[in-house]
């Protein structure tokens, strides 16, 4: 008699370790019931509602045409990162340049933070992060048998991270740690004063390294965008990444980067030769216009700034909820605890119950529980009309 297989048969063990990152989950889900007729208000995927500015459009399309249709070197194009190197080093206002040994070019930021978690990683390292967190850096971690190592963000600190927290998890263990400011889901952005303190720990304890997620680095309401790459002696140990999805309106486009170390640049180009080989090379061309061209990210700001403002001063109002005022990327995290803990429960209630779909906190975490996250790259009307569906909707939640 034959055998019946299985398809998990088939599958390998580290497969179990890998889950689906919730925003996608619920974007499945809010396309379903559109499909079915629903009117659904969309704030659950962290995306520009902008279109790409039609210069960089022209340069990709142009270099379609001129047939940069080929392979390009695996770290990229020379005299994109050559841009890059140069860019990054004026907007952080950085003492030592950044050469273009240090840049190696990816299809979004996600997939070099993958890959320089692969490369830095053994198993048994651990990696600190703060939490509410994107849910990459503890699905990469233990996808490679490393210990995520979370501290939390307090709302009382207006999720800034509390370094003596911070410092009571750090050990000789402790391989990576990552900061990402602006963060997402809070939208809290770390000081100076912060960034000294992780610095004075780095010199402490000198295995680990840092590695900085500055992806929404260009979406700050504050004076200036303060980084870490800043702290110019840790250099050696420290890695910026960033991308183009969030301040140009890319994201389909797939194209981030990281600025390493050249020791680490080289292993993330050896990685990058073994996974996706190379960053298409007319998307390159379309990053080099967005360098080039007008400052794009200032205007999508002024915009971003006045939406923020109406929501929050809208959740404020709703019975149960309060919210902070984010200080950068484009979420909202409002707090729903006195309506429950179960902040998944209720985000799914309201995405059936209103037609509003947004991501429950503890999808970025423990610290998340009791918290919404709520993207808010979306029009005034939207978010009005959004306000108004969970003002009906609310009451009728039973916890």
């Amino acid at each position: 008699m034959a055998t019946v297989s299985r398809e998990h048969d088939y599958l390998g063990s580290a497969a179990s370790r890998l889950g689906s990152e919730a925003a996608f989950t619920v974007f499945g889900r809010a396309r379903e019931l559109q499909a079915q007729g629903r009117d659904i208000i969309h704030f659950e995927i962290g995306e520009p509602d902008f279109d790409t500015p039609e210069h960089i459009k022209a340069a990709g399309i142009a270099a379609i045409q001129a047939n940069f249709t080929h392979y390009a070197p695996n770290p990229g194009l020379t005299e994109f990162r050559e841009m890059i190197a140069d860019f990054a080093t004026r907007f952080r206002g950085l003492r030592i340049p950044f050469r273009t040994e240090n840049v190696v070019v990816s299809p979004g930021a996600k997939q070099i933070i993958w890959n320089l978690m692969a490369a830095l990683l053994d198993p048994g390292d651990e990696v600190v992060y703060a939490e509410p967190a994107y849910p990459t850096y503890a699905a990469a971690a233990e996808y490679l048998h490393a210990v995520p190592v979370p501290v939390p963000l307090r709302e009382a600190r207006k999720f800034s991270i509390d370094l003596d927290e911070l410092t009571a998890k750090v050990t000789p263990r402790t391989k990576l740690l990552i900061i990402n400011s602006p963060s997402n889901p809070t939208g809290g952005v770390f000081t100076r004063e912060d960034f000294a303190l992780i610095a004075d720990l780095a010199e402490k304890f000198p295995r680990f390294v840092v590695m900085t997620d500055e992806i929404y680095s260009r979406n700050i309401y504050g004076e200036r965008f303060v980084s870490f790459a800043e702290f110019e002696h840790l250099r050696d140990r420290t890695i910026v990444v960033d991308g183009f999805s969030k301040a140009y309106a890319m994201t389909g486009w797939r194209l981030g980067y990281c600025l390493a170390p050249p020791a680490i640049a080289r292993v993330a180009t050896l990685m990058a030769n073994n996974t996706y080989a190379c960053v298409s090379t007319f998307v390159q061309k379309a990053g080099m216009a967005a360098l080039a061209g007008p400052d794009t990210p200032v205007e999508m700001n002024e915009t971003f700034r006045h939406r923020r403002d109406v929501l929050v001063a809208g959740l404020n109002e709703l019975p149960g909820v309060s919210c902070l005022v984010p200080d950068g990327a484009f979420y909202a995290f409002p707090n729903i605890s006195q309506i429950t803990m179960d902040d998944q429960r209720l985000g799914s209630f309201l995405l059936e119950e209103a037609g509003v779909g947004l991501l429950g906190g503890s999808c970025f975490g423990d610290a998340g529980a009791g918290y919404l996250r709520i993207s808010y790259a979306s029009s005034i009307d939207t978010l009005k009309e959004a306000l108004r569906r969970m003002r009906d909707a609310l009451p009728k939640y039973r916890a």
